[in-house]
């Protein structure tokens, strides 16, 4: 039994490289420091569902070969995260029914009035529009064999990380950090992975810097942790040079096949 990561975006909310940018990492030639709006495809031998839907989503799926998605979870309501949902319709044909989509309240009363008109039911007049439940997450549930446990998060209105816990493995994914509570640490202390927000070198009001973000995965304590969510300040290679042998930094495409407990990983 495994579970696969597809890491379809790592990038901040407006991508890298930035429209009308020409510093060193928006001009770079390393595919890795060309990074969408952020995204996370988890997959098993029974369930396939997508963390955030970015505004970059089609371009990703055709990328990355994503052709299943059973539900969406949303961390939270920002542009960069939702407005890939319309996206989902043509997941709907391929699956032939209806996709749940998963957020706690807050979250999907946003996401319900961005996208006033999409339903669980096909449009009377024909019209081709995404149809989904949605259905409030307060507490943990079951995506196949996952378990998918809500974590508190502090970023903007509303922010809810995740634990996905999956044939003894621990996963915890928490994109956009300002803070996080102690009883959330607590919780996805001793993960086996753990993806976290590092926005820039700077700090910054609503998201981690990278000391914010070491200091953080040190009390987290996870075997294998990836950096995510990066501005145009963080040069891949120079960022992962500089990081303890268990910290990586993420990259658009970047597949992880899990199984059983990890140890750290050495770069290549």
């Amino acid at each position: 039994m495994s579970i696969e990561l597809v890491f379809l975006g790592t990038g901040t909310s407006v991508g890298v490289p930035m429209i009308g940018c020409h510093c060193p990492v928006c001009s770079s030639s390393d595919p890795r420091n060309s990074r969408r709006r952020t995204s996370l495809y988890v997959s098993t031998d029974d369930a396939a569902f997508l963390i955030d839907t970015s505004p970059d989503l089609r371009q990703q799926a055709l990328d990355f070969g994503i052709e299943r998605v059973d539900a969406v979870l949303f961390t939270h309501a920002h542009a960069d995260h939702v407005l890939g949902l319309d996206d989902i319709r043509r997941f709907n044909t391929i699956k032939g029914g209806v996709i749940p989509v998963y957020g706690d309240p807050v979250t999907l009363e946003d996401v319900r009035r961005v996208f006033h008109y999409i339903g669980s039911k096909p449009s009377p007049e024909g019209l081709y529009r995404p149809l989904v439940d949605f259905v409030p997450v307060e507490g943990p549930f079951n995506l196949g064999k996952v378990m998918v446990t809500p974590l508190d998060v502090r970023h903007g209105r509303k922010m809810t990380g995740y634990l996905l816990g999956y044939a003894g493995l621990r996963i915890g994914y928490v994109p956009d950090c300002a803070a996080m509570p102690d009883e959330t640490v607590k919780a996805l202390e001793g993960v086996d992975v753990m993806i976290l927000d590092a926005l820039r070198y700077r700090p910054h009001p609503a998201h981690l810097c990278l000391d914010q973000a070491l200091t953080l995965l040190e009390r987290i304590g996870a075997s294998r942790s990836y950096l995510i969510h990066l501005c145009h300040d963080m040069d891949h290679a120079t960022l992962e040079a500089g990081l303890p042998p268990s910290v990586l930094v993420s990259y658009d495409g970047l597949r992880l096949r899990l199984a059983g407990t990890l140890a750290p990983q050495s770069r290549v």
